[in-house]
Parts: C-alpha cells; structure tokens; sequence
C-alpha cells in the first residue's frame, strides 16, 4: 500500500465521494426499491387482466414504477452524475405525483381506477408524495457532503 492510499482524503486535498446509499440514503433505497416493486406488480397485474377498464391509470403505475427503479439505481450507483440525475427524478416524480394528485380530486372520472400517485398517494400511506421530497433533501445534502 503507499502513501498515498494511507492517506485520507481530506489531508490530500481530494474529495472523497459521497456514498448516496448509506445512512439515510439506505432508508431511501428500501423505500424506492419496495415501491419499484409495488408499482410494477400493480401495473402489470391490472395491464395483463384488465388494460380495457383504466388504460391510463395502468401505464401512469407503470410510469411510477420505472422512476421509482431509475432512483433506486442511481442511489445504490452512487457518484455525482448518479446524484444529480436521481434529483431531476425526484423532481419529476414529484411533479408527476402533484398533477395527477390534483387531476384525481378535480376529475375523479378522468381515471375508472387508482393509480399509485392518485390523490397524491393515498392508498400507500401518502409516502408517493414524502418519498420525493425528502429524496430532494438527502440528495441536495449529498451534493455538499
């Protein structure tokens, strides 16, 4: 090992990087990642038996499940590039949870059933609505770490 591999980060001068996937950051993971979960096997269930009844309440859960997938990804990548596009994630999914929050209270027929981000994520515990907010939080605190 030399010098140079003994030394912290910090007396070199460098950096180190901020793993986005420990302390909080691991909370997130397991969040996203059960709501990747969650989200794809809804969609693919209510697509395969009945895509007819709620065509865009499907493929909206669909969408959910695919940020939520890409966020988990990035988080557990890690690195600048990761964080950066896992916060413009974020702040799509929370854009996507806001329209279609609103859109399902000011047009409830507009969707013949829920999607997950329907009324701003109240079948699951209003987590779709907190989850990208303090995914803003942790990722904006990794960038300064």
């Amino acid at each position: 090992m030399t010098d140079t591999e003994r030394t912290p980060a910090a007396a070199t001068g460098r950096k180190q990087p901020f793993d986005l996937g420990t302390g909080p950051g691991r909370v997130l993971v397991w969040f996203y990642g059960v709501f990747t979960v969650a989200a794809a096997s809804r969609s693919i269930v209510q697509m395969i038996l009945d895509f007819g009844k709620a065509p865009l309440a499907y493929v909206l859960s669909a969408v959910a499940a695919l940020v939520y997938g890409f966020i988990t990804y990035s988080l557990v990548r890690g690195g600048e590039r990761a964080r950066r596009t896992a916060l413009v994630c974020c702040a799509a999914e929370l854009a996507g949870v806001l329209i279609v929050g609103t859109w399902t209270l000011a047009d409830p027929s507009a969707f013949a059933d829920a999607t997950v981000w329907s009324d701003f994520g109240r079948d699951y515990l209003f987590i779709p609505v907190i989850l990208p907010v303090t995914g803003m939080i942790w990722l904006r605190r990794a960038r300064t770490a």
